[in-house]
């Protein structure tokens, strides 16, 4: 389970790096994070992106490890994951 956390969180950056846009990315990330979203609104709100039950299931499962850390750690989440937004590499003036 923590090799797909990690997983899924190394692909984050590198989905904004592929000039695919940042707001898909920053929308998915705050749904996340968000501890008011369960796990059943999550997999509803991000169907369109799982293909199968199992891919939705591992979905389900990663947002389960969000829900299970502190209002603080998913705080300094979201600061990481706004400072990876801001850097050069996610930069779309570049």
């Amino acid at each position: 389970m923590k090799l797909l956390m990690i997983l899924m969180l190394a692909a984050l950056p590198l989905h904004c790096y592929a000039d695919s846009g940042c707001k898909l990315l920053e929308d998915v990330v705050e749904k996340t994070i968000n501890s008011d979203i369960s796990i059943p609104e999550y997999k509803e709100l991000l169907q369109e992106f799982t293909d199968s039950e199992a891919a939705a299931e591992a979905m389900g499962k990663f947002k389960q490890c969000f829900l299970s850390q502190s209002h603080r750690t998913l705080k300094n989440f979201g600061l990481m994951m706004h400072t990876m937004y801001d850097s050069i590499w996610c930069n779309k003036s570049n």
